[in-house]
This record gives C-alpha cells, sequence and structure tokens, in this order.
C-alpha cells in the first residue's frame, strides 16, 4: 500500500499524483473508513501529507469525512467509470452471461488482465458461493483461478517467464499450485485446450471454468467463467454440465466483438474459440 521506492522512477513520474492515487487506495472493504492516522500507516506518509491530501480529496468531492473518520464517496467511481464506459465488452457479454446463468444456474463473470491479477469487468452473479463477495472491480491473484490462467496462458514467451520468475505463488488453499514450474506445465496445457478448470485452488469448495475471449487477430483480451460449488458433484460432473454452455457462451460473446460491438484493450476480432481443442492465441504485445 505503500508508495513506490525513489529508485525505480521515471523523470516524468509525478510523485504527488502517486501519493494521492495511493491515499485512495487505502479504502478497501475491510478498510471502509479511515483516521487520518489509519491513511498515513496503511500509505507510509506522514500525516501532515496524508492530512493534505485527504482534505484535497474532500475538497474535489471524492471523500466524505465526519471531522475524525474519513471514506470514500460514490463520486469516486468517476474514476474506473472512463475505463469501464471505453471498455464496452461488458454492456456486450451481458446478456450472454446472463444466459448461460440461467441455463446452468451458476454465476458467471468477465475479468481482464491487470498486471499479476484479474480484475472483474462484469459479474451475474447467482448465489453466493464464495466468503468473500465478488462485485465488478474485485481483483484476484492470477495464478489460483480459472480466469486468470485462462489469461496468462495467453502471454508472450518472455512476459510469462519474467512472471514466473517474480511472482508470489502463495498457497491460498491446500491445493493450491505454489510451485512455478509446475504452473508453467498447467499454463501450457491450458494454451493448449483453451479453457482452464481449477479445483479449489482460491477457496476451498470452490471449482471454476474459464474460456478466452479473443479481440483482433486472435489476441486473448479477456475470460469468462462459471463457478460452481464442490458439492455440486465430482470434477468430471462439473466439467460435463458447465464447460460446453461456457464455450458457447464465450463463442457467442466473439462473435459479438467481431461484429465491432466491443473493445477491451484491443480491438474487435472475428476469432472464435474453437471448443476443447482450439488453441488459445499468443497475445500480441
Amino acid at each position: 500500500m505503500s508508495v513506490r521506492a525513489e529508485a525505480t522512477r521515471s523523470p516524468e513520474f509525478v510523485q504527488s499524483l502517486e501519493r494521492g492515487l495511493a491515499v485512495i487506495r487505502a479504502f478497501d472493504a475491510d478498510h471502509p473508513q479511515l483516521t487520518l492516522s489509519d491513511v498515513s500507516r496503511r500509505t507510509g506518509l506522514t500525516r501532515a501529507a496524508a492530512r493534505r491530501f485527504l482534505h484535497t480529496l474532500v475538497e474535489l468531492g471524492y471523500v466524505h469525512t465526519d471531522g475524525r473518520l474519513f471514506s470514500l464517496r460514490a463520486r469516486i467511481l468517476d474514476l474506473g467509470y472512463a475505463y469501464l464506459s471505453s471498455l464496452s465488452l461488458p454492456e456486450v457479454a451481458q446478456r450472454h452471461m446472463e444466459a448461460l446463468v440461467a441455463q446452468v444456474r451458476e454465476s458467471c463473470s468477465v475479468s481482464v488482465l491487470d498486471g499479476d491479477e484479474v480484475v472483474y469487468v462484469a459479474r451475474v452473479p447467482t448465489k453466493r458461493i464464495m466468503t468473500v463477495g465478488i462485485s465488478v472491480g474485485t481483483r484476484f491473484p492470477a495464478y489460483a483461478t480459472s480466469m486468470g490462467r485462462v489469461l496468462l496462458a495467453a502471454q508472450p514467451a518472455d512476459w510469462l517467464d519474467a512472471y514466473l520468475a517474480t511472482a508470489q505463488l502463495r498457497p491460498l488453499t491446500r491445493r493450491t499450485i505454489t510451485d512455478p514450474a509446475k504452473l508453467r506445465t498447467v499454463l501450457a496445457k491450458i494454451a493448449t485446450q483453451g479453457y482452464a478448470i481449477v479445483d479449489q485452488e482460491l477457496e476451498e469448495g470452490l471449482r471454476s471454468l474459464a474460456a478466452p475471449i479473443h479481440g483482433e487477430n486472435g489476441t486473448v483480451i479477456a475470460a469468462v467463467n462459471v463457478s460452481a460449488h464442490a458439492s455440486r458433484g465430482s470434477f468430471e460432473v462439473i466439467r460435463r454440465d458447465l464447460l460446453p454452455p461456457l464455450l458457447l457462451a464465450a463463442k457467442r460473446i466473439e462473435e459479438d466483438v467481431r461484429g465491432g460491438h466491443a473493445r477491451a484493450g484491443a480491438d474487435p476480432s472475428a476469432t472464435h474459440v474453437g471448443g476443447a481443442g482450439h488453441p488459445i492465441r499468443q497475445a500480441s504485445r
């Protein structure tokens, strides 16, 4: 949460902007209200600097205060809306996600890769099956999620090499893959078969399947998934029941993308998900 070390900054780096953003990021679901001291501690800023940034944000309408506690106001959503409004994929995907959820009676999400995390950009829930609530903007480590693995598997070899050399693969459950070599093997298989299945690696009792959404020239611009509780059935039963409709939904989303109705970090594409044997093409960067 603290601000970045000076040694990594470029000459064009604006430190005050970084600090202001750090103050905003100090607030989260577990810390919706913070005192000045809390913000100072969570950002690494001095109390004087934290006070200036907080009161600037208050005057701009992004933060509310009762004189002691600070909290984000709804206007903070404006900062993310510009991205979401330019990323029209969520709107295009929504009806296909809703149809998929109605068919399989499980939650569906679309996410994109941001660094080493997946960020949810669209979601159609059914019942809550995770201890952590999921909404648009939720982030999870890519290595332990089905959508994250689909997106990682689509990255260029040099990017993936750097990721596997530096990523902190923490055991989120007893099943989580934490060995870089094993994860590389899993990602290679995903790239070949065109989908990912993660069995209780993010959270005990949660199984998830994901497929890629391709953009221009076959690049993977996002991923779509369905998640189910392990009590729904065996691993093979969940795969049998959920994978075909998931792949069909991904194909239909791509058909709309091909029609020029969506953007997700790349221009629309005519590429289809060809099913279980269709390889995920490497994303060009």
